[in-house]
């Protein structure tokens, strides 16, 4: 297949690139500054666009299968993710091309609260913007008139650079934990619910969760 992603270079989005390069899929990758791909193998196809311009999303992922977006912004630009989500949905708006994100968590419900994470006690001051901006971000997709074929995957709590196991679970919108009460997922492991997703497709215009 032709896969695009848009935020290739950040943390999840080079992982992504490298579980598709795996599986023999082309990949071309995107981020809004093109010197942060210039490190990537060289049958990477580069783009540089900005993902909050439908246009340019459109430009960026011509000619392809499916796009996955990974992108995350800067401290004090949460509100991107929403613009970001309706750029990709204008921008992919009647193309038949799939649409994958990975977003937050802050949306999941936690188990035997009936509120979101975000409303949890405790919750870190410090998350709230990028995790209220994630939850925007999904209500966009939930709420979108475009005929765009997207799924949104949430990772648990605790979502960061790890070891590539290919042992998860998926779930819908309670918030994943294992024995000890832990919420986290790798980055490997979530490239790879991603590509599964895309080989077998199961989860449309919904929202996914993914942990341990």
């Amino acid at each position: 297949m032709q896969i695009t992603v848009f935020g290739a270079s950040g943390d999840a989005g080079s992982r992504v690139v490298t579980e598709a390069l795996r599986r023999g899929h082309r990949v071309r990758a995107v981020a809004r500054h093109a010197d942060r791909l210039r490190d990537l193998p060289e049958q990477i196809e580069v783009w540089t666009a900005d993902a909050t311009d439908p246009t340019e999303v459109e430009k960026a992922s011509a000619g392809s299968d499916v796009v996955i977006s990974t992108t995350r912004p800067a401290v004090g630009s949460e509100h991107e993710l929403a613009e970001v989500a309706a750029a990709l949905l204008e921008g992919l708006a009647d193309s038949g091309i799939r649409l994958l994100v990975i977003g937050g968590a802050g949306s999941l419900t936690v188990a035997g609260t009936g509120k979101l994470l975000t409303e949890q006690p405790g919750f870190p001051a410090e998350l709230i913007p990028i995790a209220e901006g994630g939850n925007r971000q999904l209500e966009v997709f939930r709420t979108t008139t475009h005929d765009v074929n997207w799924t949104y995957f949430s990772p648990a709590a605790l979502f960061e650079p790890g070891e590539r196991t290919g042992v998860f679970r998926l779930g819908a919108d309670e918030m994943l934990v294992d024995a000890e009460g832990n919420s986290s997922i790798s980055m490997e492991d979530m490239a790879i619910a991603l590509l599964d997703e895309i080989e077998q497709p199961r989860h449309h215009r919904t929202r996914l969760t993914v942990g341990y």
